[in-house]
Parts: structure tokens; C-alpha cells; sequence
């Protein structure tokens, strides 16, 4: 994989190559549908259509990073006369380094959204 850290916008997935790159736009394509439920596989749409793939992506991690909020926020008052102290305390570091990987998953749907779009990222100076 190329060095994208200096052709591409902060937050740029590694597993996707820069815009204008060979096969940038296949690279894209696998990367956004390992975001989504396999099932999604099956919609050719989403196969012909990569922004709109991008989209039902941002949408799912979207949901993802509010359900690992949700959770995160509540899983000691709802859990804690059921489970020991320790696995609270597990249960939220999972839910913080899901938050934590879902948000940079947005980050990189957002990005490569854009690219899909044309946008052209400039670095500021």
C-alpha cells in the first residue's frame, strides 16, 4: 500500500488508496463493505453505485457508534446487579475502543465520500 499521509485528508483509511491511484476506487469499494453487514453484498446497487454504498456505510457505522454511546452510558446501572464489578469495568473499555474505532470508521466514510464525489483535498498550510 502506498504512502497515502501526504496526498490524502486526515483520517483517510489505510486499506484504501489515494484518488487517482490504480484501482483507488475497487480499494474503496472493499473497504466501505466491510463496514456493512454482508447481506449488503447482495445489492448490486451498492456494487454499481460506490457514493451510494458509502452512503448505507456511514449510515450503518452511524448507528453502530450510537449504540456503543448508549451502551457505554448504561451498561452499570443496567448490568450491575447481574454481572461482577470486573466485567463492568470490561465492558466499558469495549465499548469505549468500539466508540473509538467506529468514529474513525465515520471519519473514514466521510473521507472517502468525498473523494467518491470528486472533492480534491488540499493540505493547509
Amino acid at each position: 500500500m502506498p504512502d497515502v499521509g501526504a496526498s490524502v485528508p486526515p483520517g483517510w483509511p489505510e486499506q484504501v488508496r489515494p484518488p487517482g491511484a490504480p484501482d483507488w476506487e475497487h480499494t474503496a469499494v472493499a473497504w466501505l463493505f466491510d463496514l456493512v453487514p454482508p447481506d449488503y453484498r447482495a445489492h448490486e446497487v451498492l456494487r454499481r453505485y460506490p457514493l451510494l454504498l458509502a452512503r448505507f456505510a456511514g449510515d450503518h457505522v452511524a448507528a453502530g457508534l450510537e449504540a456503543a454511546r448508549a451502551g457505554w452510558r448504561t451498561v452499570r446501572v443496567e448490568l450491575a446487579d447481574h454481572l461482577p464489578p470486573d466485567a463492568i469495568e470490561a465492558a466499558v473499555t469495549a465499548y469505549e475502543r468500539e466508540g473509538a474505532r467506529l468514529a474513525a470508521a465515520a471519519r473514514g466514510v466521510e473521507v472517502v465520500a468525498g473523494a467518491l464525489r470528486g472533492e480534491v483535498w488540499v493540505p493547509r498550510l
